[in-house]
C-alpha cells in the first residue's frame, strides 16, 4: 500500500477517535499506531531499518515482529528518551508551585517589567533557553511560571502559554547546538557561527510574528487555567495569595530553572570536535573535569539535580519531610505518569509511520515536481514533519533530498539559507503524532482541540513567515 494512504488512514483513526468518538488520547494513539503498523508491508520495515544503519538481518528481524511488538518497541523508545525527564520536570513544577517559587519569580518579573510586559518576558526567556535546551524541556521548566502568572493576573493564560512556545520553538530548529540545526549545518558545510547568527536573526523575526499571533488569538480564545484531580483552582489561588514573606528568595526560586540550563549549556560544546578540544586545553591540569561536565550536562541528570533543589526548598521552608517526599512527590509522579503514557503513545504512532516509508515517499514526490531550491527544501521538511511528527527527523530527511544541490555554484547564494529554510519547514502543522504536542497539551491543560486551534496555527504561521524571510535575505545578502 502507498505510504500516503497509510498516513491518511492513521490520521483518520487518531483524529476521528479523539475529536469524533471522544476516545482518550492514549487509546486513540495506540489504536492509530496498531492500524498503521498492520498496513505497513514487511519490505518497508526492512528498508526503514537499513536506512537507520541496521544490518539486513536485524532489519528483517524487526519486520518479522508482530504488529503489537513493533508498536510497543517504539512506545518504549519514546518513554526511554523522555520518561524520566518528564517525571523530574513534574517534580520541579509541583515544588515550584507548593513552595511559592513560581509565585516569587512571577511577582519579581511583574515588579521589574510591569504586568503588561509579562508575556514579553516569557517570549525572551523561551528564545534564549531554546538555544541550548530541547524545546520540550524549556516548556516543562517554564509552564509552572505561566500558571503562576495566570493566578496573579486572573487572565491571559492563552497568551502566556503561547508566548513561551513562540520564544522557544524556532531556536530549537534554527540555532545550534540543538541536534536538528547542528546536523543540517554540518551536512551543508555551513560555518557554525554563521548558522547561529542567521538562525537568531530569522528566529527573532518569526518569534515576533508568533507573539503577535498569540496576542490576536488571546483576544478571541480565552482558555481557562484548569484544575486537575490533584490540584484544584482553589489550591492554586491560595498558593498565589500567600504572604510574600513566606516565599523563597528570588535566587533560590530561579535556581531549579536556571541551573539545568547552565549545566546543559556547559556540556553542549563536548558534542563538537572544536568544543571538545577547547575543553581539553582549558582543563589540561584536570582531565577528569571534562567527564564531570559531561555527566552533569546530561539533560536528565541536570533536571534531576533541579528536582532535588526544588524539594530541598520545600524542606528549607520547614515542611515535614514525609509530607514533601511522600505526598508531594507522589502527586507529581501521578500527573507525570499520564503525560508519559500519552507522549509515548504519540511517539509510537510517529515511529510506525516512519517505518511505513513515508519519508522516502515524500522524497520521491519532491523529485517529481521541480521547484526553486528554498521552497523545495522547506516543503520537503514540512511534509515529512506533518507525516511523522519529529522536527529533527524531518530536517535530516530534507537535507538528504536537497544536500546535493546546495552548493554556492548551483544556488547562487550561501547554503546557510537552505539550512534555515529547512529549519522553518520543520515547524509546520504539529498535531497528534508529535510528542511535543502532547507535552504542551497535557502540561498546560489545553484540550486537543484548543491545541489544534491555537498552538498549531501559530507555529505554522511562524514557519511560513520564516520561509518568506529566508527568501528575502537570500536575495538581499547572498553571501557569495
Amino acid at each position: 500500500m502507498d505510504p500516503l494512504w497509510i498516513l491518511f488512514i492513521g490520521m483518520v483513526v487518531v483524529l476521528g477517535g479523539i475529536l469524533a468518538l471522544r476516545l482518550h488520547a492514549f487509546l486513540a494513539l495506540v489504536l492509530g499506531a496498531l492500524v498503521v503498523a498492520a498496513f505497513t508491508p514487511a519490505e518497508a520495515v526492512v528498508k526503514h531499518g537499513i536506512s537507520k544503519k541496521l544490518s539486513p538481518e536485524a532489519a528483517q528481524k524487526v519486520a518479522d515482529q508482530p504488529v503489537i511488538e513493533r508498536v510497543t518497541r517504539e512506545f518504549g523508545a519514546t518513554a526511554g528518551r523522555i520518561g524520566v525527564l518528564i517525571a523530574f520536570a513534574s517534580i520541579v513544577g509541583k515544588c515550584l508551585l507548593d513552595s511559592g517559587g513560581a509565585d516569587r519569580i512571577v511577582r519579581t518579573t511583574l515588579r521589574v517589567l510591569g504586568e503588561h510586559r509579562g508575556p514579553l518576558a516569557f517570549l525572551l526567556s523561551g528564545f534564549l533557553l531554546g538555544i541550548p535546551v530541547f524545546f520540550d524541556t524549556v516548556f516543562l521548566l517554564m509552564i509552572p511560571l505561566g500558571k503562576a502568572m495566570r493566578m496573579q493576573t486572573g487572565k491571559n493564560y492563552t497568551l502566556y502559554v503561547l508566548s513561551i512556545i513562540a520564544g522557544a520553538t524556532m531556536t530549537h530548529s534554527l540555532v545550534p547546538p540543538t541536534p536538528g540545526p547542528l546536523f543540517v549545518a554540518k551536512e551543508l558545510n555551513v560555518d557554525m557561527g554563521l548558522m547561529i547568527l542567521g538562525g537568531c536573526v530569522v528566529g527573532v523575526i518569526t518569534a515576533g510574528v508568533g507573539w503577535a499571533f498569540a496576542h490576536w488569538i488571546n483576544r478571541r480564545v480565552d482558555i481557562p487555567l484548569r484544575e486537575n484531580s490533584k490540584l484544584s483552582l482553589a489550591d492554586l489561588e491560595a498558593l498565589s495569595k500567600r504572604d510574600e514573606k513566606g516565599l523563597p528568595p528570588f535566587w533560590l526560586a530561579a535556581l531549579p530553572i536556571l541551573l539545568p540550563v547552565l549545566l546543559i549549556s556547559a556540556g553542549t560544546p563536548l558534542d563538537s570536535k572544536g568544543g571538545a578540544k577547547f575543553y581539553a586545553d582549558l582543563f589540561a591540569f584536570w582531565p577528569g573535569a571534562i567527564q564531570v561536565i559531561k555527566v552533569l550536562g546530561d539533560s536528565t541528570v541536570a533536571l534531576g539535580i533541579s528536582a532535588l533543589i526544588a524539594l530541598a526548598t520545600l524542606l528549607w521552608q520547614g515542611r515535614k519531610s514525609g509530607e514533601v517526599l511522600d505526598k508531594g512527590v507522589s502527586t507529581a509522579l501521578e500527573e507525570a505518569g499520564l503525560i508519559i503514557l500519552i507522549t509515548s503513545a504519540g511517539g509510537a504512532f510517529g515511529g510506525v509511520l516512519q517505518q511505513c516509508g513515508i519519508g522516502l515517499r515524500v522524497q520521491e514526490l519532491s523529485t517529481t515536481y521541480s521547484i526553486a531550491i528554498l521552497p523545495l527544501a522547506w516543503a520537503v521538511t514540512a511534509l515529512v514533519r506533518i507525516a511523522q511528527g519529529s522536527a529533527t527527523v524531518a530536517m535530516i530527511t530534507a537535507v538528504g533530498v536537497v544536500g546535493g544541490m546546495a552548493t554556492p555554484e548551483l544556488l547562487g547564494f550561501h547554503p546557510l539559507w537552505v539550512a534555515l529554510a529547512i529549519g522553518c519547514g520543520s515547524k509546520m502543522m504539529p498535531w497528534m503524532n508529535d510528542s511535543g504536542f502532547w507535552v504542551i497539551c497535557k502540561m498546560s491543560g489545553f484540550t486537543e482541540r484548543e491545541c489544534l486551534t491555537t498552538f498549531s496555527p501559530m507555529v505554522s504561521l511562524m514557519g511560513l513567515t520564516g520561509l518568506f524571510v529566508v527568501m528575502v535575505l537570500a536575495k538581499l545578502f547572498p553571501l557569495v
